[in-house]
């Protein structure tokens, strides 16, 4: 039997997991065991009786940092698999590609920081990769590694049945996805376009490969510029 997909989470608030991720689909496949949850709860690996995780920043400023030696006590301690990953506005921006790949693997061990951040070293000591949802600021991790499990764990085999829905969606092949449409046909005076009525497979394919290039062009011209470059090196 295939070893489940390993999710091991550090944080203080532990009781935020599995939260949603304990509904759905996730919710269904960590039932069925295809991905197990450990979410683990940094104080618990503090040496004081106020089990302290944070102390004021060296150099001075607002806010507390978190402790080195108690994070990687909790890291090493923590039994996890996979790559260390810290999740911060100042990471690598999470994409497809990297969902994928963390898919692929035997798991991840997610560290969610909290207060303002940190201490550098221990994310240099044990080669921390760090994630960023985008350019804003959360409360703290959380929510970010919810949202990168949720990404994961719909790719691990078993959880979605239609392997087709993962390769149309958006992203996949550096498109934003096309528009959907379903019943009724008729709907407050807009109908549903002809070619996808018409049962001719091969059009509706180049519709919606067409409609997905122009709202990628108008919407994300970062990405569009992505994909006409590596159109252009694959001579397509």
């Amino acid at each position: 039997m295939t070893e489940s997909w390993h999710a091991t989470v550090l944080t203080i608030f532990p009781e935020m997991f599995p939260g949603p991720l304990g509904q759905s689909l996730a919710g269904r496949a960590l039932a069925k065991g295809i991905w197990r949850l450990d979410a683990l709860n940094i104080r618990d690996f503090a040496t004081d009786k106020h089990r302290s995780v944070d102390d004021v920043p060296f150099g001075g400023g607002a806010g507390m940092v978190m402790r080195p030696d108690v994070l990687d006590a909790a890291i090493g301690g923590c039994g996890g698999s996979g790559p260390l990953i810290y999740m911060t506005p100042r990471g690598r921006l999470m994409d497809q590609a990297l969902v994928r790949d963390l898919a692929a693997g035997p798991g991840a061990t997610i560290l969610c920081g909290r207060f303002e951040g940190v201490d550098q070293r221990v994310l240099d000591a044990r080669g921390a990769v760090e994630v960023s949802l985008g350019d804003f600021v959360l409360s703290g991790g959380e929510l970010p590694a919810l949202v990168l499990l949720d990404a994961v764990v719909r790719l691990l085999p078993g959880v979605i049945g239609n392997q087709e829905t993962l390769a149309e969606e958006s992203f996949e092949w550096g498109l934003l996805e096309y528009p959907h449409y379903t019943r009724p046909a008729q709907w407050q005076g807009r109908g549903v376009p002809e070619v996808l009525t018409s049962g001719h497979h091969e059009n509706i394919r180049a519709w919606r490969k067409r409609q997905a290039e122009d709202i990628t062009r108008t919407r994300r011209p970062d990405l569009w510029d992505r994909y006409a470059s590596a159109k252009e090196r694959e001579g397509k």
